[in-house]
């Protein structure tokens, strides 16, 4: 496997103080773009953090399971959506069985 060469260093030229202050000052005086107040810095959460789906309270578990052909084909043919509605009928029987071994 052949190696990719490497890349090279990119050199970043970091502006003078006075530079600097320059930038801030015209950034200032910009009213579209007034800068960020400390609570609203402090509101600031990495990108990473906010990707994909939110974490469940009470996330799902995978399992292989083997159902009777009659079965599938019956849920399967609602359309889609019917793994959660087939998991809604089990968690009602749950329900139903819980309440019955509690008398």
């Amino acid at each position: 496997m052949s190696k990719a060469p490497k890349r090279p260093a990119i050199a970043i030229a970091m502006p003078t103080a006075a530079e600097d202050r320059e930038i801030t000052s015209a950034a200032k005086a910009d009213p579209d773009a007034p800068p960020l107040t400390p609570k609203q810095l402090k509101a600031m959460v990495p990108l990473r953090t906010l990707r994909g789906r939110p974490k469940s309270e009470s996330p799902k578990l995978l399992v292989s399971v083997r159902y009777s052909q009659d079965v599938l084909t019956f849920f399967k043919s609602t359309g889609d959506g019917w793994q959660s509605r087939m998991d809604g009928v089990l968690r009602e029987y749950v329900m139903r069985q819980s309440r019955r071994a509690q008398k």
